[in-house]
């Protein structure tokens, strides 16, 4: 018996164009993603050393290069998943260095955060406080791409905090999937609900 309908999606069907459509979207906003954490390294340097006038102390200095570390990272990281993109199947480009910056992270945010609270602790103003401020902000941007998701910036997103909480970070899941063997991947995927398979959105 003859199926209703085409079996296999031609090259000029609805099918095909809606799929290339959504790969363009992810494109666009992985483009996005990594303009803008590059962009915003510059940029708030500008608005915080220069525009608002803060002092370029030690203490100063050292929080904003641990927020400027962490945002280099996640600009590489969706630099890669876009690389990625244009490869479906292959593993994440440069996984290793970013399963390395994920274990060097730690110490060095540990060790600006212990340096910038001592010298708002001896010297308290706005030559020191900025400074264990851009620190913890470090820190947190290091959970939020090492880790547990703390951005939500798209209604999908906002409707998985709603319903289900926090998430782990689009890198974490990287990084686990890059020490699955094949054949785990296969049955990881496999297990998966057919929901969870769909196309989204997200990068």
């Amino acid at each position: 018996m003859r199926a209703p309908y085409p079996l296999r999606a031609g090259p000029f069907t609805p099918f095909t164009v809606l799929w290339m459509d959504h790969r363009s979207r992810i494109r666009r906003r992985l483009r996005s993603l990594a303009g803008l954490e590059l962009f915003n390294i510059p940029f708030q340097a500008a608005v915080w050393f220069g525009s608002l006038g803060l002092p370029l102390t030690a203490a100063n200095a050292t929080g904003f290069a641990l927020v400027a570390l962490v945002l280099l990272e996640g600009a590489a990281y969706w630099a890669a998943k876009l690389r990625r993109l244009r490869a479906p199947g292959g593993p994440l480009p440069f996984a290793t260095a970013f399963a390395s910056a994920r274990l060097a992270n730690p110490p060095l945010l540990a060790a600006g955060v212990a340096f910038t609270t001592w010298s708002v602790v001896m010297d308290p103003g706005a030559g020191t406080i900025p400074g264990l401020g851009f620190a913890v902000f470090g820190v947190l941007e290091h959970v939020n791409y090492f880790h547990t998701q703390l951005m939500y910036d798209t209604r999908e997103d906002l409707r998985h905090l709603r319903s289900k909480g926090f998430r782990r970070s689009h890198l974490a899941r990287d990084l686990e999937r890059r020490s699955l063997t094949p054949a785990e991947r296969r049955e990881r995927s496999f297990r998966r609900p057919r929901a969870a398979r769909r196309p989204s959105s997200r990068p």
